[in-house]
């Protein structure tokens, strides 16, 4: 499957982040308002899905170094 901004439709992606969002669901709380802000922006085609998780994972890294 294609992921990359530049192979998908905006449609495409909003049913990538449904699909995953949905599976994330599964004994899990509900996504912040941050990470909801992250995946509109891959939506929209304003950040790849790498630079996503480079952001997710630099976050948590910070957290635990608190």
């Amino acid at each position: 499957m294609k992921y990359l901004i530049s192979e998908t439709t905006k449609e495409e992606r909003k049913k990538i982040v449904e699909k995953a969002l949905s599976i994330s669901l599964t004994g899990a709380s509900k996504p912040t308002d941050d990470v909801l802000s992250l995946v509109n922006d891959y939506i929209e085609g304003k950040k790849e899905l790498k630079d996503i998780q480079k952001c997710v994972i630099s976050y948590y890294k910070g957290v635990q170094n608190d």
